[in-house]
């Protein structure tokens, strides 16, 4: 299995894989997903301090 006699090392090499086509399906799913309002956490868009 991927050249390696050890079970464990495939497993783990298995996971990452998985892992990583995880990972970009869930960034290709929230692509354009709305983040935050035009203020912003806090009340500034700037990010600034609040006065």
């Amino acid at each position: 299995m991927l050249g390696f006699d050890n079970p464990e090392v495939a497993l783990a090499m298995w996971l990452t894989l998985a892992s990583a086509v995880a990972c970009v399906v869930y960034g290709i799913v929230n692509w354009n997903r709305g983040g935050n309002d035009a203020e912003g956490v806090g009340g500034r868009s700037d990010g600034g301090p609040e006065k």
